[in-house]
């Protein structure tokens, strides 16, 4: 088995936390055990997790997430200049008030030894001859918006006084290497290019590289030409939407 990536096949590496985690976090926000206690049990929950994944024949294996409170502000949270606190109002997210932490600049960004590094060798050290390990960050970009955003530019602009970012964003290939070409030729100077290669991105829900049917039709020459046969309850479970 190769370990070089991209394998044909892989994951995000966010999985759901077992109780005995979200019960620690608990207990741990509320005072009752040590931060030592809880990274105890983060420890013991990330071991079974990537026992699993080695036993499922995943080539990857990840951590699933299981020291973060979300899948990027806890990345933010590790630089010198990047505050947070509960939130009392939560944030707009598509019709919903998401209670996340509220998250600001409190001076000029910098670093010293983020966390997340810890975090990655903590996997790293249990690959095998048949693994290797990897972990989710959030782009440059999602780490713009985030202080950039209408309720928060006028706390950025007291540390970054001359700030000004215009925003595009574009979907589906072909605009994205439309979008890439300008950008080549200088007429995108001082844009943040946001582009996804499917249509609605993983916001709006599953999308697709292709068209509908000839996504279908791609699907059932792969499984008519594969040499692993694909058991019928397992197609009848595939949807494309």
């Amino acid at each position: 088995m190769s370990k070089n990536t991209p394998f044909r096949y892989d994951y995000v590496g966010s999985f759901l936390r077992p109780e005995t985690l979200k019960r620690a976090r608990r207990d741990f926000e509320e005072g009752k055990i040590s931060k030592e206690e809880l990274t105890k049990v983060e420890d013991a929950a990330i071991l079974d997790l990537v026992e699993k994944q080695k036993k499922a024949g995943y080539h990857v294996i990840t951590d699933g997430e299981f020291r973060r409170a979300t899948w990027h502000l806890d990345f933010m949270w590790g630089f010198n200049g990047v505050g947070h606190e509960p939130t009392k109002t939560g944030l707009p997210f598509h019709g919903e008030a998401a209670m996340i932490d509220d998250t600001y600049l409190t001076g000029k960004i910098s670093v010293d030894q983020h966390p997340f590094v810890e975090h990655f060798k903590f996997v790293k050290a249990l690959e095998d001859e048949n693994t290797v390990a990897k972990q989710t960050i959030p782009a440059p970009a999602q780490f713009l918006e985030q202080f950039i955003m209408p309720m928060s530019l006028p706390n950025t602009n007291q540390y970054y006084p001359d700030v000004e970012v215009q925003i595009e964003h574009v979907e589906g290939l072909d605009e994205c290497k439309k979008v890439l070409m300008l950008a080549k030729a200088g007429r995108k100077n001082g844009y943040l290019i946001e582009g996804m290669g499917c249509p609605g991105g993983c916001i709006a829900g599953a999308g697709t590289n292709l068209p509908i049917a000839k996504a279908q039709k791609a699907l059932r020459e792969f499984v008519q030409h594969s040499t692993k046969a694909v058991p019928p309850k397992e197609l009848e479970e595939i949807v494309l939407k």
